[in-house]
């Protein structure tokens, strides 16, 4: 099967600038698709890596979930580091882009919530991933699939109409389109004995679009953020905040009705004897 077309990733933290406080405000709202992913996880596991763990939520659901495994955390920041070394000192976490990530063993769990929807080439990514599990281990991962709403087509019109445009656009064009459900169905299935794949839309009823775009700030809008001076990113946000607004719908309290699908995949690889008889056959 061909490929959907994959652009390059884009800058993950440019400059160290992910916000760790300011991620963590919606704290509640971000961990429960980190929860109801974990939900789906059966069985035990000795070892477990939390791929793109932020500031250490979900590692700490994780290290709950699991608490006789070695937990390990992954990231490229920093400064969600800290904050997930802060929380969870038992926990070992490193500092690695999870595009080159290479573990010395095999894990029995891969967790990834909200992380890989950043990276390009899903079609080698999603295979590379399953060659790191044990024999019967289980990838779990949940990816915004938001490309499409409001929220984020209003960051590439913006970007794309305005001075900065030449600084912007490619930011806008660099966000990997992340596949479809059929796509991962027929890249994970030839290696695991069940696939399960879904999608949740959650609505969050925010206070304002000012909470919306304080949900953004702590993630999607950071690279373009990066690129503008004080004033440019002050006319941007005027512009996002504007677009908001005639964008979503809101409850009877005023507040404003934000939804957010969530594509969630969980996939059990094969057993070491269906391997053995598989490789056999071919």
């Amino acid at each position: 099967m061909t490929q959907p077309e994959y652009l390059a990733a884009p800058p993950r933290d440019p400059g160290g600038a992910w916000d760790a406080a300011l991620y963590l405000k919606f704290k509640r709202e971000r961990s429960q698709p980190a929860r109801d992913l974990a939900a789906r996880v059966q069985g035990s596991a000795r070892r477990v890596v939390d791929l793109g763990c932020g500031p250490g939520v979900s590692t700490a659901m994780l290290a709950e979930r699991f608490p006789e495994a070695e937990v390990v955390g992954v990231d490229h920041s920093e400064s969600m580091l800290d904050e997930a070394r802060r929380r969870l000192p038992q926990a070992r976490f490193e500092c690695a882009d999870i595009a080159d990530w290479t573990p010395a063993a095999p894990f029995d769990l891969i967790f990834a919530n909200d992380s890989l929807q950043w990276l390009p080439d899903h079609d080698r990514l999603f295979g590379r991933l399953i060659n790191f599990l044990s024999p019967g281990g289980t990838l779990a991962v949940q990816m915004p699939d938001n490309r499409q709403e409001p929220s984020h087509a209003l960051m590439r019109l913006i970007a794309a109409d305005g001075p900065w445009a030449d600084r912007l656009v490619p930011i806008a064009k660099t966000r990997a389109v992340i596949a479809t459900h059929v796509d991962y169905h027929a890249w994970l299935k030839p290696h695991c004995d069940a696939v399960d794949i879904w999608q949740t839309t959650y609505m969050h009823p925010m206070q304002g679009v000012d909470a919306i775009v304080e949900w953004f700030r702590g993630a999607a809008l950071t690279p373009y953020f990066h690129r503008l001076d004080s004033a440019e990113r002050a006319e941007f946000l005027d512009r996002y905040r504007r677009g908001l607004a005639e964008a979503y719908d809101t409850d009877p309290d005023g507040a404003v009705l934000f939804l957010y699908p969530r594509l969630f995949i969980h996939a059990r690889k094969k057993a070491a004897r269906q391997q053995i008889e598989r490789g056999a056959a071919e």
